[in-house]
């Protein structure tokens, strides 16, 4: 039944990723990338919700608080919601400058805000390297999630299988499926996460004999010194990078700056799954105190608890969050390896090396995942704070007239060589988060050479007015 599941769930994901194509196909680059800007305000919410909300929440959050109590679901929790209120303001800005230079892929906008191939190149290197980890860690947590509620494959089949699912999503209509898909995981998840956690409290006896203060100890509920710190500076720190470095995904395919505020207005909604999560990690520390491996804990509570049918909507729920996020990672990659890494490729020819360049991907990510997960699983922890390197150059197009490309430039990859040095040194700094000073260093060389060496002067994208069609009312 578990494997009935799951195959009748993916074959669907399938069916509806072919459905979303029929508008797109013979569409050019545009179409294919950002879905020539048509997207409204309740697909763009559910294609930023299925990326953001993917098999690392249902792995991640629950792990989190198993091995390292109330401080991690804190700062979690708070840097999403922090994260929801800056972007009501900031992803239309981003929005409009995707818009206005015909950008679709962040180093576009980069390079062709300041004219500078060089500063699209660094851009572009500097997310490749972010990215790259974060794809092939989905294949990592399906991995993880499947072998672990028990379906009966083996890691070459089900990287094998993960990959050509998403392969055949993004070939069938680029970004359309990632959308319309994420509807259909959403659906799977909630439903999955939400048996777990109603489970929990149904074996215990009470959300008391989940949660109480009598099978807590203090430590897993309160928090302080280097803990509360790095929990406040990460509020602050991943806050930023959410829609600043991760944004552009799932910004660029919205019709217009309203569609795109209006999207971030729901998307607090969907955090109502954390309480569940809450609850079956907590079941796991009372019923599973000595696991070995705490990014098990959801999948161990779930198996424990649930008949095989319903563990099957469970495992329908994490294949598609792993799946849909490598397919959407691999059509970023795709696209700014086509558009800024590699010179000279035709417009005419674009979408077809997007495709090509997609495959190569998730054969390497495959392979990685197979033979160097340690290593890639490295690279991963300094994800958010490569793409954090992106977030003064990002502040700069938007509001501030004389910043230099070079300085962007060169504050990018200082701010890289910081983060990774940081991360190797493995030095505390006192429970400030690593990522907030690599930013800051950054941030101090854009400001600081361009305030020594102003540039001639150019129009930031946030004193720039919205285009005529936001002028008309739209619906949403």
């Amino acid at each position: 039944m578990l494997i009935t599941m799951v195959a009748v769930v993916m074959a669907a994901s399938i069916a509806l990723a072919v459905w979303a194509g029929r508008a797109s196909r013979g569409g050019g680059i545009s179409e294919f990338l950002v879905g020539g800007r048509s997207f409204p305000a309740w697909l763009v919410y559910f294609l930023a919700v299925g990326e953001v909300y993917s098999i690392g929440t249902m792995i991640g959050f629950p792990s989190g608080i198993y091995a390292h109590g109330a401080s991690y679901g804190i700062w979690f929790l708070g840097y999403i919601l922090l994260a929801y209120s800056l972007g009501y303001f900031l992803a239309p800005l981003v929005w409009r400058a995707a818009k206005r230079h015909d950008a679709m892929t962040v180093p576009d906008v980069f390079g062709r805000h300041y004219g500078s191939r060089s500063l699209e190149l660094v851009t572009c290197v500097t997310m490749l390297i972010a990215l790259v980890p974060w794809g092939q860690y989905q294949f990592i947590g399906l991995q993880v999630v499947l072998g672990n509620l028990g379906l009966p494959l083996s890691p070459v089949q089900c990287v094998v299988l993960a990959g050509i699912i998403a392969f055949v999503y993004i070939a069938v209509s680029g970004v359309r499926s990632p959308a319309f898909v994420s509807i259909l995981k959403d659906v799977f998840m909630l439903l999955g996460v939400v048996l777990v956690g109603v489970a929990a409290v149904l074996a215990a006896g009470g959300t008391a004999k989940v949660s109480g203060p009598e099978v807590l100890t203090s430590a897993q509920t309160t928090m302080g010194g280097q803990g509360l710190l790095f929990a406040m500076t990460t509020i602050a720190f991943q806050s930023v990078v959410f829609y600043l470095g991760f944004g552009g995904a799932y910004v660029f395919p919205a019709r217009s700056e309203r569609a795109v505020k209006t999207s971030t207005v729901w998307m607090p909604m969907y955090m109502l799954i954390y309480p569940f999560l809450v609850l079956a990690a907590y079941y796991g520390v009372r019923a599973h105190p000595d696991l070995k491996n705490p990014n098990t804990v959801f999948m161990v509570t779930a198996k424990g608890l649930l008949p095989d049918w319903l563990l099957g909507l469970v495992a329908a729920g994490a294949a598609l969050s792993g799946v849909l996020v490598l397919a959407a990672t691999a059509l970023s990659i795709g696209g700014m390896v086509c558009r800024n890494l590699a010179p000279d490729v035709a417009p005419g020819t674009q979408r077809r090396w997007t495709v090509v360049a997609v495959g190569g991907f998730l054969v390497l990510a495959a392979v990685l995942t197979l033979v160097a997960s340690t290593l890639m699983l490295t690279v991963l922890n300094l994800t958010y704070n490569l793409l954090a390197q992106v977030v003064p150059g990002w502040l700069a197009i938007l509001f501030a007239r004389r910043v230099r490309a070079s300085a962007i430039a060169a504050g990018m990859v200082i701010g890289v060589l910081t983060a990774i040095a940081l991360y190797v040194t493995g030095v505390t700094l006192g429970g400030v988060n690593p990522g907030l000073v690599s930013l800051g260093i950054n941030l101090l060389v854009v400001f600081g050479w361009s305030r020594l060496r102003p540039d001639a002067g150019r129009e930031p994208v946030a004193v720039t007015t919205a285009p005529e069609s936001e002028l008309a009312a739209e619906p949403a």
